[in-house]
């Protein structure tokens, strides 16, 4: 829990550093207040998903919206973007986070398909909200096409309070972070098509047709007259039944 000073403080200072500040509202007052500081983001927590008369107040706003949906319903969801919808708030200002809000989340209960199913219902962006244990399924979020993470950061793991376990420590962090990076990189395109790196290496790995043994010309080669074999150069080996029942137009040797 944060005073106004406090936040204002952090605020500014986030500005000054280029990251970006957000803040949880838990009551209308408090949700005034972080209103007044122009975030551009506003973060519905999971408990407030069914308070209506706040999330009135942000949909009036129509900032970019991050939603959490711990232990809700489809129908939950749906009623709570009714309510911002009818206020003013616009679609494709809004991401919903799936959640499950257990301290630490066991990984049979963490449901990460669950969040395919509120993008393609809502027709929305989607992320997950991680309360497990290391960064396994934050990254396997990432790979379901999650565009924003949450995840916790404590000093300690070892600290009391119920987030601080399921928390990672500044390094972990770190290494989390470069890992989201490396499958955002991994992903790539839709297109399935040999990558400019990998294109080199066909010449080496594809087989071609070579003689698998010494054919004379004028001959009419059958199947048992070639072979497949990685030899660089060469007619492709998908060739090989176009390759058979014509005549030779010259002395093959063996290979």
């Amino acid at each position: 829990e944060l005073s106004p000073s406090n936040l204002t403080n952090l605020s500014s200072y986030s500005s000054k550093k280029k990251i970006g500040f957000m803040v949880s509202a838990f009551d209308i007052d408090s949700l005034n207040f972080i209103l007044k500081l122009k975030t551009k983001f506003i973060k519905i927590p999971s408990g407030e998903i069914t308070n209506f008369p706040y999330l009135r107040v942000i949909g009036k706003e129509n900032r970019q919206i991050i939603l959490s949906t711990g232990m809700s319903y489809l129908n939950e969801i749906d009623n709570a973007l009714k309510i911002l919808y009818q206020s003013g708030q616009s679609q494709n200002k809004i991401t919903i986070l799936h959640c499950n809000s257990e301290y630490p989340t066991g990984y049979k209960d963490v449901n990460l398909l669950a969040m395919k199913t509120i993008k393609e219902k809502f027709k929305v962006k989607v992320g997950y909200s991680d309360h497990t244990l290391g960064h396994e399924v934050a990254i396997g979020a990432v790979s379901l096409g999650a565009s924003i993470i949450e995840k916790h950061i404590t000093l300690n793991n070892k600290l009391k309070g119920p987030d601080h376990l399921a928390s990672l420590e500044p390094k972990e962090f770190i290494n989390f972070v470069k890992s989201i990076r490396n499958i955002e990189k991994a992903l790539g395109t839709k297109i399935k098509k040999p990558s400019k790196s990998e294109s080199k290496n066909i010449l080496f790995i594809r087989k071609v047709i070579v003689a698998s043994r010494k054919i004379n010309k004028g001959k009419i080669i059958k199947e048992n007259d070639l072979e497949l074999k990685r030899a660089g150069k060469g007619i492709p080996a998908s060739r090989i039944y176009k390759v058979i029942g014509l005549k030779a137009n010259k002395n093959y040797k063996k290979d």
